[in-house]
């Protein structure tokens, strides 16, 4: 077994989007442009409605998957589908825009505190012109193991005996969300190929076996590969584990387009234009 260590420690930077939502993102920076197959990781939320009431309008995307985690509040979605749903607190909404889609995703809430994650996978060059599709998961359909030190929520991946629902998907997703009491310990398997990283949303963690500075809310953790990971919480601690597979293929970002080619961006541009993108 290869012990995961350390790569580097990113803070996350405050930005916003969406009709002027703020967030901090972690993954699509310049400390960390892509983590193949990771183009972006946002942490979005505050207690202060006027920071996300305007929510995100319509808006469109091609060739990129988007997950989207709540841990407080709530948010209506809507897209070119025609499929609608509302995520509460600990919904997950898993949507592979493939060809195209436009959507929308609004509070559904005036006031009250705000906290959630979106993570952006890209996609294969053979699964980037697919029709859209997503799936929505309530709590109770998240995996969970819980025992006297610690909490794991599993939206992919295996912890123990208990598996995640998003099953099947080429690259072979770890999505673990994990509440460590202090000084206890976690481990877990990774796939020896795959590309991690750990969000840590508040506490203090050691991780591996080397050195390493100081771990702080809303740090990006990268992760060496290997397949062994064991982390400690210093103190009481929050935090997500991601890994995925890379898909080693060249990318081209136009803003929410994710495609393997500039010419792919500026036909995505163009079909959103003449009204052609979200045509199936």
């Amino acid at each position: 077994m290869k012990s995961i260590e350390v790569k580097k420690i990113i803070t996350a930077v405050e930005t916003s989007d969406g009709a002027g939502v703020k967030l901090k993102r972690s993954i699509g920076t310049p400390e960390a442009d892509y983590i193949d197959p990771f183009l972006m990781l946002d942490e979005f939320g505050s207690e202060n409605k006027d920071d996300y009431i305007a929510g995100f309008p319509p808006h469109p995307h091609r060739g990129i998957e988007t997950v989207t985690y709540m841990l407080n509040g709530e948010f209506e979605h809507e897209d070119s589908t025609g499929a609608k749903g509302k995520m509460s607190a600990g919904a997950v909404q898993w949507m592979k825009t493939g060809r195209g889609i436009i959507h929308s995703e609004m509070p559904a809430m005036k006031g009250g505190k705000l906290l959630g994650f979106q993570l952006w996978i890209n996609m294969p060059a053979k699964l980037k012109k697919n029709k859209p599709s997503y799936s929505f998961l309530n709590p109770d359909q998240i995996g969970t193991y819980q025992d006297k030190e610690k909490i794991v929520k599993i939206i992919a991946g295996k912890y123990k005996n208990v598996e995640g629902p998003e099953k099947g998907h080429n690259v072979e997703p770890l999505y673990f969300h994990i509440k460590l009491n202090k000084d206890k310990n976690f481990s877990t398997d990774v796939p020896l190929g795959h590309n991690s990283f750990i969000y840590l949303l508040e506490g203090e963690l050691k991780i591996g076996s080397q050195k390493h500075n100081k771990t702080k809310n809303s740090n990006l953790i990268l992760l060496d590969k290997g397949n062994s990971l064991k982390i400690e919480a210093i103190r009481n601690s929050e935090f997500l584990v991601i890994a995925g597979k890379p898909i080693n293929e060249p990318i081209a970002r136009g803003g929410p387009f994710v495609m393997n080619t500039k010419q792919e961006i500026l036909q995505a541009i163009q079909d959103y234009h003449n009204g052609t993108f979200a045509k199936y």
